[in-house]
């Protein structure tokens, strides 16, 4: 029998503490069956010598969640600097407006669109974002090694009445899939967690761990690869490949 991964409460209290509102839960309107979790993410894409950031900023999620005309947000209080006046926000157009990241099974979505939306009903939103700082860079993936390693979803459920989208972490474990193309997840997937980020801890020295962002909780149907659900990395610079994904044109 294997060993049962090991969970590290402070990692899942770093993880609450710093992205319990970045993530959204969506779904199919009018009673649809496809939900759906995305994420704020921000793009950096220069910094100033005094420090001063430029960010693009995206909602990341499974492309293959996308899929409908006309989309439901659920919303908290917690996501608005001011009183909500709905539980939920009403998206048209909604697959049109998410750009495939290649055949990663990824895709983004601008957050201008969300903003606007907001500004016509006369609030602002008030978010975490998942940053280059907390995104996984390419040494901590190859710290994992090829060992399964704990790890932890945040997601969204789809409750009794089908509104209720309570935020849930979902323990479980990723192992480097074979085909050298991202993570495969091994636990309980939700239904409605798709597209939620995945976060693992990375050994520091002195018995530290720091806790990143691994990448994407995707869909046996979404990507490249089929099987199991799987984890891909987060993308890299999304602008820039939206762009690409848009005109056709490739960026090193």
């Amino acid at each position: 029998m294997s060993e049962q991964p090991a969970y590290d409460r402070s990692l899942i209290d770093a993880m609450l503490s710093n992205c319990r509102r970045a993530t959204l839960p969506y779904q199919q309107a009018h009673r649809g069956d496809l939900f759906g979790t995305a994420f704020w993410f921000n793009d950096l894409l220069s910094e100033d010598t005094d420090g001063t950031a430029t960010y693009y900023q995206y909602l990341v999620t499974a492309g293959a969640s996308t899929r409908c005309s006309i989309a439901e947000i659920r919303m908290r209080p917690e996501l608005s600097e001011s009183a909500l006046s709905a539980n939920s926000l009403l998206m048209t157009d909604f697959q049109q407006g998410w750009i495939p990241l290649g055949d990663s099974g990824v895709s983004v979505l601008p957050a201008t669109v969300l903003h606007a939306l907001a500004r016509r009903k006369g609030w602002a939103w008030a978010t975490d974002e998942i940053t280059e700082g907390l995104a996984a860079k390419a040494e901590d993936i190859e710290a994992l090694g090829d060992a399964p390693v704990s790890a932890y979803v945040l997601g969204h459920d789809v409750g009794p009445d089908r509104t209720q989208r309570e935020q849930a972490v979902i323990l479980g474990e990723v192992m480097r899939s074979g085909d050298g193309h991202g993570f495969v997840w091994r636990g309980p997937v939700p239904q409605g967690c798709v597209g939620a980020p995945v976060f693992v801890g990375i050994g520091l020295e002195g018995r530290n761990v720091k806790l990143v962002c691994l990448g994407v909780l995707l869909s046996r149907e979404g990507g490249r690869r089929a099987g199991p659900e799987s984890c891909r990395h987060l993308p890299s610079h999304p602008r820039r490949n939206a762009e690409a994904a848009r005109t056709g044109s490739t960026h090193p």
